[in-house]
């Protein structure tokens, strides 16, 4: 299956009633921007919130930041009046809180659809042991699914874990649902650190994150964007390895070879994925820059 290449190095919630701060995203270095109706609203605030999104929405004018909201869970209500209000929006992605199994995703889809949203993509929280179990056929579910966005607080509580500045208990999940995205090309993306203080945590979370092999972090305050940005943006060295790797492979085929050698070290033709990732992930931060 094709990769699909998307710079997410970043994801910042943003709290869908507050005009404040949905202004100031506008002005942020976020990759992505989820405006979240969920767990950042308040019962009494979800209807001002719904309409101020709809308001918000029609000047777009957030630069090259991807567009996301997070509904409320399907199993009420709330749910599916946040579908009947976001889903003609202008936004690229909906993101369906605590996905715990295909059928689940499918039934959304189904009522997103119903509402008109049937050209919108769809991201899922996996937030919990048994959507850890089953993020392999959720993954699989649908073409519609672009990313996994992890919501790591509630599943380390339901795991009845200690907070440690390593995640050791953690680990784990992490890499089954990192398995899922890969093996299916969609993306998948860290949950937030929430010490907001701790310059050195919050640094260690993010590279943390890129070490284990997702493709970027969740964020909720702008002051992390710059740790998260950092850690996941390719250093200049690697886009040069990069595109010394395409030069080489694109020459060794011209001479009917497969391999090439670049610095003393044989290049296969695998790393052209690397070297593709590196180039794509580039060009999308020069152009958000």
């Amino acid at each position: 299956m094709k990769t699909r290449y998307r710079t997410r190095r970043t994801m910042l919630y943003v709290p869908a009633h507050n005009k404040k701060h949905i202004d100031k995203s506008r002005t942020l270095s976020a990759d992505s921007i989820i405006f979240d109706l969920q767990e950042s609203v308040p019962l009494s605030e979800k209807d001002a919130a719904r309409t101020l999104l709809q308001q918000e929405l029609e000047n777009s004018g957030f630069g090259y930041s991807e567009k996301i909201i997070r509904i409320n869970p399907l199993t009420n209500g709330i749910g599916q009046s946040d579908i009947d209000a976001v889903a003609k929006l202008d936004v690229d992605a909906i993101l369906l809180p605590r996905v715990e199994s295909a059928k689940e995703l499918l039934q959304a889809i189904e009522k997103l659809d119903a509402a008109g949203g049937s050209d919108k993509r769809i991201m899922v929280n996996i937030e919990s042991p048994l959507g850890v179990l089953r993020s392999e056929e959720i993954a699989a579910a649908s073409s519609r699914v672009d990313a996994i966005v992890m919501g790591t607080t509630d599943l380390a509580n339901e795991l009845k874990l200690n907070p440690t500045m390593d995640r050791v208990g953690l680990v784990g999940s992490l890499e089954i649902t990192i398995l899922a995205a890969r093996a299916y090309g969609i993306g998948i993306i860290d949950g937030p650190h929430l010490e907001l203080s701790n310059v050195k945590a919050c640094e260690y979370a993010c590279r943390q994150a890129r070490d284990l092999g997702f493709d970027g972090k969740t964020v909720i305050h702008p002051n992390q964007l710059i740790y998260a940005n950092e850690a996941f943006s390719p250093q200049q060295q690697d886009v040069d390895k990069a595109q010394k790797v395409l030069w080489a492979l694109e020459e060794a085929r011209g001479d009917h070879q497969r391999v090439a050698v670049v610095n003393d070290q044989l290049i296969e033709p695998g790393l052209q994925i690397w070297a593709e990732r590196i180039i794509k992930i580039h060009e999308h931060i020069q152009k958000l820059q």
